[in-house]
């Protein structure tokens, strides 16, 4: 996770055009001012940002991810008119800590793989489970 913030940083600039002189400058971490001459004043304030990144270097296969959201719409007896995409959230779906042991149990068999406690308790998407899934089929393959 990282942050992105203005620290300790001042700018200031003019413009070049003699019609439209302005002025603006960000004197602290946390306000700044733009003005026109002979217009009003503008201030902001800036706020910190935090960007959150997730990189995932073994995405599923689209087959995969189907699968699993046909599975999991079928455990969770969702009607074929509800969409359910990779980046469904379990929690966002209704399905509870039972819904999501059945759903893993489904999912084991049909894939023919055994998930972990440990690695099931990672899932938070659906995306999720299908990468997951590809990387148990990719370890038992080989």
């Amino acid at each position: 996770m990282a942050t992105n913030a203005f620290t300790g940083t001042s700018l200031s600039m003019r413009s070049v055009i003699p019609q439209t002189q302005a002025f603006a400058s960000i004197s602290d971490p946390t306000s700044a001012s733009i003005s026109s001459f002979g217009r009003k004043n503008v201030s902001f304030s800036l706020q910190p940002r935090l960007i959150r990144l997730k990189i995932s270097c073994a995405a599923a296969k689209p087959e995969t991810v189907e699968k699993v959201c046909k599975i999991v719409k079928k455990q969770l007896a969702m009607p074929e008119t509800d969409v359910v995409t990779g980046e469904s959230k379990f929690a966002t779906l209704g399905a509870d800590s039972l819904d999501t042991v059945e759903i893993v149990m489904a999912l084991e068999e049909a894939f023919g793989i055994a998930i972990e406690e440990d690695s099931a308790q990672s899932i938070a998407t659906l995306q999720d489970a299908a990468d997951l899934i590809e990387e148990i089929v990719q370890k038992k393959s080989s």
